[in-house]
């Protein structure tokens, strides 16, 4: 009877014990996508946009707000315009032009899953 004590009270204290926690990658070290999908994804799926049906990150709505580079996209992200926030107290600088570099890629790619 005692063995069976003592393997339940090993047992209970090795079910309790914390896990290890293992470090978040900061958001500074985050890849593009990553960053869209945390701060971008929620209004833009898929490129789309679920707040203003033709202000997409599609190529063609892009070009037609003449938004045609990373750094017009990079200002819109820090600065804002319209109906969208601007992102220069939530990101980094680099982690807006990393972002802006990924949304022009997937424009270029007509937002094509990997």
């Amino acid at each position: 009877m005692r063995s069976l004590m003592i393997v339940v009270l090993i047992i209970s204290a090795w079910i309790t014990l914390p896990l290890p926690s293992h470090a978040e990658p900061s958001p500074s070290s985050a890849d593009g996508a990553s960053l869209f999908t945390l701060h971008c994804a929620g209004c833009h799926p898929g490129g789309g946009n679920i707040v203003r049906r033709g202000k997409t990150l599609k190529l063609r709505d892009l070009k037609r707000q003449h938004v045609d580079s990373v750094e017009a996209i990079a200002t819109i992200t820090t600065n804002g315009k319209g109906l969208m926030s601007a992102y220069s107290e939530r990101l980094t600088p680099e982690e807006i032009t990393i972002v802006s570099n990924y949304v022009w890629q997937q424009a270029q790619q007509n937002w094509k899953q990997r």
